[in-house]
């Protein structure tokens, strides 16, 4: 038996390896192979630090008589999730159809042109709780396959168009551009406040997540909002789901009080809890200086734990670790400081997804420009160099590709996503204005740029499908964004591509961060075709995300961002700084300019970039509008104003400049 795990790019992958399954990675020749033998495909879906998986791992997939009846009767492929979240998303979109209880492992049964007809979760090795063993379910399938060939296909062309039918019912019914107006985001908000958990913080019951999206969302809609996410995030911060020790947050709880939690620690997670920690800490600096310590610990658990030696930072820490010679899930978090450093670390996935290191960038940049802490933009910076470095080429034609993901230096052979584009563009334009750096501006801008290319069927390659389930007729022409060089190929081969994505929960959808992207590129340029693209993404998913709002917590973010008044606030500093020799009204001055500087840094604004001449001038030269003229005064720091993109006079004293943030109660 051909090990076809042994050299993957990806941790997960690897770690199914030594299984006695004859274990398949992605791609068309498992499905060739499927289609020799005429034998079924298992799908199987999870990812490197998922507890259930190390479980299913364990107990069915290395049982040699599972393994041998696996290989006798399907041809088995073995996807990272986290590798190939296109994949993941088609096939539960599909498991929906099954079983509503969907999670990882995600285990889907399909047809040798990847249709697929039967799906679950975790299946046992033996009968517990009412889930048949895996064994047992494995015989049904292929006596199913064997004797009811028929039914087997027509099972698989009905998900089909139920899949189809979910991508549709996502999408806004009407063709109408007009987006949520502010009464309609209150209601979201109100919906919210009756999730709320009024004695332990955040929504709902057990089993509980932080849905650091939502909380972004609440924090930027009003006072209301702000209070009610400011309550969650006091509470969250102080529970048993962030690590005291290191400062990072746990994927979630199994209980309601945030106890019990399982022990995997996502990058995603971290980075966007970072960013909203720095929010409730900006809304209100001396009352929320809680915020600012949670998040001065997030970011430490970013920085130390899953920031990787070589650049880049790992995707993700595992639940589980050895202690005192057994592996258990959590053991490590329950000792002390001092007894950790005896025992070895929980393990983390090293590989680098472009995405998910965007958004580490822009939380540190974030962090790092309102804290004014150089060590973290200095983080920010080297993270996002890496990425353009080792994840950036460009096509025949000029346009950026990046990588999905990679491992020690080693390219991931899956495509990159949406997501990638637009998380990391939105990275690296945070990390422009907080940095006063033009060249990940001008980065950025062609990463948007590709994707809207792609998205209307120009330059980059045929990006929005026409084909397959969810991907035909009026809703691909309607997306404006699209991966440069199209979908996933396997998926697209089977008619399994999704032109729609909108799926949210734990962070931002690829439709979003995109469209997040080209909105905040057009507060830099004034440029609206980057505005009318947001807008046009928006309107695709604003009317799903008013009904249910807590699945959409970063559509919700951005609708309130489109539809609040635009506040631009640029602060150009002096080149050079006088000599010791300077006159005492040059050393007020200076003084002035550092209170002004300390000012712009708390501003409650759309966007906020502070840097000095030579940099404004970069920006101007390279085409972003906002920095056309934007000098400073008399030696000293001056803060250009603007509202709407209409311009006050430049005021170079912090008492001029009347930014207050709102101040929950």
């Amino acid at each position: 038996m051909v090990n076809h795990l042994a050299d993957a790019v990806s941790p997960y992958l690897r770690s199914h390896a030594d299984n006695p399954v004859d274990w398949w990675p992605w791609g068309a020749d498992a499905f060739a192979e499927a289609r020799r033998r005429d034998v079924p495909v298992l799908v199987s879906i999870g990812y490197a630090t998922c507890h259930w998986c190390h479980v299913m791992a364990r107990e069915s997939f290395s049982d040699p008589i599972v393994a041998a009846y696996l290989n006798d009767n399907f041809v088995a492929i073995k996807v990272d999730r986290e590798e190939h979240p296109d994949v993941d998303a088609s096939y539960i979109a599909a498991a929906g159809a099954f079983t509503g209880n969907l999670g990882w492992p995600l285990n889907v049964f399909t047809t040798p042109d990847g249709g697929p007809f039967f799906a679950g979760t975790y299946f046992p090795p033996r009968p517990a709780h009412g889930v048949p063993e895996f064994l047992q379910v494995l015989g049904a399938i292929a006596e199913a396959w064997t004797s009811r060939r028929d039914e087997v296909l027509g099972n698989a062309a009905a998900v089909a168009g139920v899949i189809a039918a979910s991508a549709r019912h996502e999408m806004s019914r009407s063709d109408d551009t007009v987006l949520p107006d502010a009464a309609a985001l209150e209601a979201a908000v109100c919906e919210l406040a009756g999730y709320e958990d009024e004695t332990f913080g955040g929504f709902g019951g057990a089993p509980k997540f932080p849905v650091a999206p939502v909380l972004g969302f609440l924090l930027d809609s009003g006072l209301k909002g702000a209070v009610l996410a400011s309550r969650t995030l006091k509470r969250m911060g102080a529970s048993p789901l962030r690590d005291p020790v290191d400062g990072g947050f746990f994927r979630y709880a199994t209980r309601r009080d945030w106890s019990e939690p399982h022990y995997e620690r996502m990058l995603y997670d971290n980075a966007l809890l970072l960013d909203d920690y720095v929010t409730a800490w900006r809304l209100a600096p001396e009352k929320n200086s809680w915020a600012g310590t949670v998040a001065e610990g997030v970011a430490r658990f970013l920085t130390t734990v899953l920031r990787l030696p070589g650049g880049g930072f790992a995707s993700a820490q595992d639940s589980e670790s050895v202690v005192d010679g057994h592996r258990k899930e959590g053991c490590y978090y329950a000792l002390a400081a001092e007894l950790r450093a005896l025992e070895q670390a929980p393990a983390l996935d090293e590989k680098v997804l472009t995405g998910w290191n965007g958004l580490a960038v822009a939380a540190l940049a974030g962090a790092g420009l309102a804290f004014d802490r150089a060590d973290m933009l200095s983080v920010a910076r080297s993270t996002a160099d890496y990425v353009i470095d080792q994840h950036l080429f460009e096509n025949a034609d000029g346009w950026p590709l990046l990588l999905r993901a990679s491992l020690g230096g080693r390219a991931s052979p899956a495509p990159a996503t949406l997501e990638d584009y637009g998380m990391f563009a939105e990275g690296l334009l945070v990390l422009a204005a907080a940095t006063g750096e033009a060249r990940y501006a001008v980065t950025a801008r062609s990463l948007i740029d590709a994707t809207l290319g792609a998205g209307a069927g120009a330059g980059a390659g045929a990006g929005a499908e026409t084909e397959g389930p969810g991907g035909s007729g009026d809703l691909a022409s309607r997306v404006p964004f699209a991966v440069p060089g199209g979908a996933d190929p396997v998926l697209r081969a089977h008619g399994l591509a999704l032109a729609l994505d909108p799926s949210e929960g734990a962070y931002p959808s690829g439709l979003t961060a995109a469209a997040s992207a080209a909105f905040r590129l057009h507060l830099l340029t004034g440029e609206l075709r980057y505005l009318d693209a947001a807008q046009a993404a928006m309107a695709l998913v604003a009317e799903a995300a008013i009904e249910r709002p807590i699945g959409h917590g970063g559509v919700l973010a951005l609708l309130s961002r489109l539809a609040a008044p635009v506040v631009q606030l640029v602060t150009v500093v002096p080149d050079t700084v006088p000599g010791d020799d300077r006159p005492d009204y040059a050393v007020r001055s200076a003084a002035d300019s550092e209170a002004l500087v300390a000012a712009s840094r708390l501003s409650a604004t759309s966007v906020t970039v502070i840097l000095d001449d030579s940099q404004a001038a970069a920006f101007a030269a390279a085409g972003f509008g906002l920095f056309s003229g934007r000098v400073s005064k008399e030696g000293r720091a001056t803060a250009y104003l603007c509202r709407d993109f209409v311009c006050r006079l430049p005021v170079t004293e912090a008492s001029a400049l009347d930014m207050r943030p709102v101040q929950p109660g």
